[in-house]
């Protein structure tokens, strides 16, 4: 799975992992991660998604990145906003109300933009990786964060041998061995959305729950 693997899916509309809210568990754990009003919050493979703005309307300042160029210019237009453009090595930079976008591949930004984030918020990044790739997304890109760095993921658990992902599971087991040499690592909720899903149900999935998990980098 690589890059084209998504901007396909932006170009022919297939999204169906977009939410058209902000995300229930962002709302109701945020608030328990402990990051400071104004803080720099780190959203990677951001997508178009509304958590974005939400946060930004909390205080934060919010470095997202992106793949797609379509979602870029749509999340900005969809937000009426009109952002300022900078050309970069690890991609093309958007910012505007408070939020920098980046349309660019999250494994080549740049440390010095991960340096100042004393947030992560990580909803569908990890489960969107293939296992392979998500060792290299946590301990290639989140080591750059600093010390001290809060944040909250999101993960989804459903037995693997019934569905191929996207989205992947991600269980207790794999979120301990992914981030407990870095990370403190503690379960918030674990809940079961089967019911909320009818796709998943579709495809043969027996049992679906969503996690959410507050970290804080040693």
């Amino acid at each position: 799975m690589d890059a084209g693997f998504w901007t396909q899916r932006w170009r022919e509309g297939r999204i169906g992992f977009h939410q058209e809210r902000v995300t229930p568990l962002l709302e109701q754990y945020w608030d328990a991660v402990g990051i400071v009003p104004g803080a720099r919050v780190f959203v990677p493979l951001a997508g178009k998604t509304l958590d974005m703005a939400w946060l930004a309307s909390r205080g934060h300042e919010v470095l997202g990145v992106e793949l797609s160029p379509i979602a870029v210019s749509q999340f900005f237009a969809e937000q009426s906003l009109e952002p300022g453009i900078v050309r970069a090595a690890d991609g093309v930079h958007h910012e505007a109300a408070g939020i920098e976008l980046v349309c660019g591949d999250v494994f080549a930004l740049d440390a010095r933009s991960l340096e100042r984030c004393a947030g992560l918020y990580d909803r569908a990044a990890l489960i969107a990786l293939p296992a392979p790739l998500r060792e290299r997304y946590v301990w290639d890109v989140h080591s750059r964060l600093p010390s001290g760095c809060r944040g909250l993921l999101v993960t989804l658990d459903y037995p693997p041998s019934e569905k191929q992902g996207p989205p992947f599971t991600v269980d207790a087991d794999e979120v301990h061995r992914l981030y407990g040499r870095d990370w403190h690592i503690e379960l918030l909720e674990r809940r079961d959305i089967l019911d909320e899903q009818p796709g998943f149900a579709a495809e043969g999935v027996t049992a679906l729950h969503t996690t959410a998990w507050r970290l804080r980098r040693r």
